[in-house]
């Protein structure tokens, strides 16, 4: 069962956070977040998953961002978002894939409990200016039936800012 916009609404500042918060942003049964005006992107040719890739980071300046085909962006929402009851699913907005930029394609999936901003994996496959500010992408909550547990710890729990590839550290694990 996905929430309700009105159940999202009901639900703020007791099971579902979001900071900061604006009714504006609120959907049928989702609410919209917003683009950070800081990006980074991977420096080296080639990426490997047992090692951290360096990274560079890019600011979006007022007049916009323009995004090359092929290249991996990474960005971060303006909110930061926390629930201890409901699974977060985040998606792109059909505006902002129908102008050829993919946001958050392959992990949209969150765990109940996470707590953070979430880190946007976005290319295009035009030439495309972007903008800070932008409502770029949209999180939706799903019930969780059965017992569980909540996530309290992880790579990416209690992020700051945008979050890099943290997969080498499963290699270290091994």
């Amino acid at each position: 069962m996905i929430l309700s916009g009105l159940e999202i609404r009901k639900q703020l500042n007791k099971t579902i956070f979001i900071e900061p918060y604006s009714e504006t942003q609120l959907n049928p049964n989702s609410y919209n977040l917003k683009l950070h005006h800081e990006l980074l992107v991977y420096d080296g040719p080639e990426l490997d998953m047992r090692k951290p890739n360096p990274a560079s980071k890019l600011v979006i300046p007022e007049d916009g961002l323009l995004l090359e085909p092929g290249k991996l962006y990474l960005g971060r929402t303006i909110e930061h978002t926390r629930t201890d009851a409901y699974v977060p699913m985040l998606e792109g907005r059909s505006s902002i894939g129908r102008l050829g930029l993919f946001v958050h394609v392959t992990a949209g999936f969150g765990d109940v409990g996470f707590n953070g901003f979430w880190t946007l994996e976005m290319f295009c496959i035009h030439p495309l200016r972007i903008y800070a500010g932008v409502e770029i992408c949209q999180i939706f909550y799903h019930a969780v039936e059965g017992e569980y547990e909540v996530y309290s710890s992880g790579k990416y729990q209690n992020n700051q800012g945008i979050q890099p590839s943290l997969l080498y550290k499963d290699f270290e694990k091994k």
